[in-house]
């Protein structure tokens, strides 16, 4: 039976990741081995097309998107084949094309403009552990790590809320469920 060692990678926000972070993947790699990789969103920032101002010392969308591309290809050679969760940097593109009146039967598809072959988008992700119970992934859905675990009553992971890391457990007669908000690789040097 799979998942019995899931990798989460969290909100690398490429190309602004943590300088380590593909070294830091691959000392994972060699001593865990994950058998299930998943990547909670936010895989690349796409700055230069927020919503919000963006800082002009920073790259351009395009030079963005080719070194952001950059740093995914080389975490595709360490992990092959990842589920991404969807997220509100990764949906940037769509959601700027939207506004403008842009279809998006017009745009490339996502995967083929980040050219990964075996990474493969959901908007959430529900896994059955080890143990046979239940574990829900999804990209943010409350700051409060509680409210995610009561919410979805069963183990839940979720990334988004760069500045926290939490686990915490909840049981009942039944099973005790966990409910993590990992971190992130994002630089802010």
């Amino acid at each position: 039976m799979g998942n019995k060692r899931i990798l989460v990678i969290s909100d690398t926000h490429c190309p602004y990741q943590h300088p380590d972070t593909v070294k830091f993947l691959t000392a994972i790699k060699k001593e865990y081995d994950p058998d299930t990789v998943i990547h909670i969103g936010d895989e690349l920032d796409y700055h230069a097309m927020s919503f919000h101002p963006s800082d002009a010392s920073l790259y351009s969308a395009g030079d963005e998107l080719k070194a952001g591309r950059e740093v995914l290809w080389e975490m595709e050679k360490l992990y092959p084949k990842v589920t991404v969760i969807a997220s509100n940097h990764g949906s940037m593109a769509y959601r700027k094309a939207k506004v403008a009146g842009i279809p998006k039967e017009i745009l490339r598809p996502y995967k083929e403009l980040l050219g990964l072959k075996d990474w493969n988008w959901v908007d959430d992700l529900e896994l059955t552990l080890p143990n046979g119970q239940p574990c829900y992934f999804i990209h943010g859905l409350s700051a409060n790590t509680r409210t995610l675990l009561n919410n979805k009553m069963m183990s839940s992971v979720q990334g988004h809320y760069h500045e926290k890391f939490e686990i915490i457990y909840q049981g009942n007669g039944e099973r005790l469920n966990f409910g993590m908000t990992v971190g992130c690789f994002f630089d802010d040097a």
